[in-house]
């Protein structure tokens, strides 16, 4: 029988290793976020079909691990990831200026925010 509580800590250690939010915890791992949150908190236990998805969606962690302490985690250091920062200038402000054959020019360019928004901007 899995301990909920103790299980619940393991969970915030692997939410806190990532770096991750309860909310975007739950989107990568495919449950609803008020299923972190109920198991965090204790009042609901874990479901083998939640113990899967965690363990599909992050393949390093240990089962044994996560159902019972017992082991590390994580079972092997993480490489960190550079920050991949790239500059963009924006094309209002720069004019690019491309080689053709055939004399084909950029129309229009819209960029779409993960909030729903978006930006339009043409030539």
């Amino acid at each position: 029988m899995i301990n909920s509580g103790d299980f619940a800590v393991r969970l915030q250690e692997i939410i806190d290793f990532y770096g991750e939010s309860a909310s975007s915890f739950a989107e990568k791992v495919g449950v609803q976020r008020s299923s972190i949150s109920h198991i965090l908190s204790g009042r609901n236990k874990p479901s083998l079909d939640f113990i899967l998805k965690v363990l599909s969606a992050y393949p390093e962690i240990e089962l044994y691990w996560l159902l019972n302490g017992k082991g590390t985690f994580p079972t092997k250091e993480l490489p960190k990831e550079e920050s991949k920062k790239i500059d963009v200038p924006s094309p209002i402000q720069t004019q690019l200026k491309f080689e053709s054959t055939n004399e084909k020019t950029i129309e229009r360019i819209v960029i779409f925010y993960s909030d729903g928004t978006f930006k339009n901007f043409q030539n």
